[in-house]
Parts: structure tokens; sequence; C-alpha cells
């Protein structure tokens, strides 16, 4: 019981180091203002959602993606509430990878957020399965998460510190969890992978001022998610307790709080936001 007994005196000051009224502790403990943040695959679907909650929480955001003119009124667009900027990537070769962490180093000397959110998918029945599909799918869901956070350590390293870590977000799926009932097997397969992946890069960044968390969203308006959510009905809203599909400020909301004080000291964690499915799954 010693242990309790030598906080009791820090909790009757309330949160937060003596030198900080509670009053400045609660307004910052969600803040991520100042911070510089990268965003991939930031375009459009939930990248997009992710970069417009940093940018209107006051992170100076890059964004990043295939498709230069799209990424360019993305970035646009997003400025208007805040400073937003963009570099073309393609993710899919370790070239590409290294690329974007020289133009980025070439910007910023220190990253505070990175978060790997560039994917795609393929579907195809099990036995024409094909190779290109599968390999396609890994390379950006997969290998480049791993690749980018490997790139980025130098700024990720020199932005963290013991009080305020930097932050790694890897964006996952449910479907890395449970059957999809989808022909998408890489897609699944790499999603399941990168959250394994994300506790294994968490346990041995921690020392380094790097948290490593993930979030593995249900269904949320993307290109990826379009054709599913044309064919939505009340069956497949049945499936989602909350009666709904996810909204912008769900997964925004989310990677916020990952991303600031209040969740300095989570590490290794894949966060589910799908409205309570895989709950209700089991």
């Amino acid at each position: 019981m010693l242990w309790i007994d030598s906080y009791i005196p820090l909790l009757a000051q309330g949160l937060g180091p003596k030198s900080e009224s509670r009053s400045v502790v609660m307004e910052n403990l969600f803040s991520i203002a100042g911070k510089v943040a990268l965003v991939t695959g930031g375009s459009r679907g939930i990248g997009a959602m992710i970069a417009r909650g940093f940018v209107e929480a006051g992170a100076r955001t890059y964004i990043t993606s295939r498709k230069l003119d799209e990424l360019q009124a993305t970035a646009a667009e997003l400025s208007k509430a805040g400073e937003c900027r963009a570099i073309q990537s393609d993710l899919s070769s370790l070239d590409g990878v290294r690329a974007l962490t020289e133009a980025l180093s070439d910007r910023e000397p220190s990253l505070d957020i990175l978060v790997n959110n560039a994917g795609a998918t393929w579907a195809a029945p099990l036995g024409q399965y094909p190779e290109s599909g599968w390999d396609k799918v890994m390379d950006i869901n997969l290998k480049s998460v791993f690749f980018l956070t490997q790139q980025l350590l130098p700024l990720l390293r020199a932005a963290g510190n013991a009080e305020d870590p930097a932050r790694v977000v890897n964006i996952a799926s449910i479907n890395g969890l449970n059957n999809p009932g989808l022909p998408t097997y890489a897609y699944s397969a790499s999603k399941a992978a990168v959250i394994h992946l994300t506790r294994h890069l968490a346990a041995d960044l921690a020392r380094d001022h790097i948290n490593v968390n993930g979030i593995a969203p249900g269904f949320f308006p993307s290109k990826m998610t379009a054709k599913l959510l044309e064919e939505l009905d009340e069956r497949m809203l049945k499936r989602i307790p909350r009666g709904r599909i996810g909204q912008p400020e769900d997964i925004a909301g989310t990677a916020i709080y990952l991303c600031s004080r209040a969740a300095a000291w989570v590490v290794g964690e894949t966060v589910v936001v799908d409205g309570g499915m895989i709950a209700a799954a089991h």
C-alpha cells in the first residue's frame, strides 16, 4: 500500500504537475494544437476525415496519396480551416516510401504524428484470386505501414519525449478481427497483420517515446465501401447496434484522442470504432 500512499498528495492537488492547475491540464488533455502530422491516403475517405479533424484541431497536417489532382483539391479545401499541405507519393514500393520520407524531411525536422491509413482492397472468388491482387493489397496495407514507420523513425524520435511521446496510428479494420463474409482474402489478412504489427512495434518503440496504436473502423463512407453502402438496407443497419454508419467525427475524434496527452499511456491497442458490430457478433 506504500505506493498508493505516495500518490495521495498528488490526487489531492489534482491532475498534472504541481506547476499546472487542474483547469489548464484538462483544457490541454485532448489538444494536438501545434503538432506536425502526416496522414497517408489523406485525400479521401477515412484519411481525409482524420486529416480534417487534425487541421481543425490546430495541427499542421501533411496529406499524401497517388492522385495529384485529388490530393491538391483536398489540401486546398482543408487549408480553409488551418494548415494542410500535400505531398504526392506512391507507397506501393520501398522507393516510394523513401521518396515520401525525403520530401517530408526536407520540410520538417520532426514528426509528432504518423497515421498509416493508405489502403487497397481486392475481391475475387477463392479459386480465381490472383497473385497480382494479393501482392497489391499486401504492399499497400501492410508493407508500407512497416517501412514508412521504419523510415520516419528519426523524425518521430526527434518529436517524442517522456511526457508527450510521438504517435503512430495504424488504420486497420474490423475485417481484421472477424470474417467479413466477402471474398476479400488479402484485405482481411492484411488488416489482421496490421493489428498484430501494431502491438509488436508498440512494444519495441515505447522506450523511444513513440506510442504505436491502431484503429479498426467499421462502416464509414469511402470509395472502398461505396458499393457496400449502396446496398445498405435495414438488415445491414440492424447489424450495427448504434443504427447508423460511421460519421467523420467518430473516426477523427478517436484519432485525436490517441494522439493527445489523454492517450499518452495507451500503447499497442487497436480501438474498434464500429457502432458495436464486433461486440454484437460475439
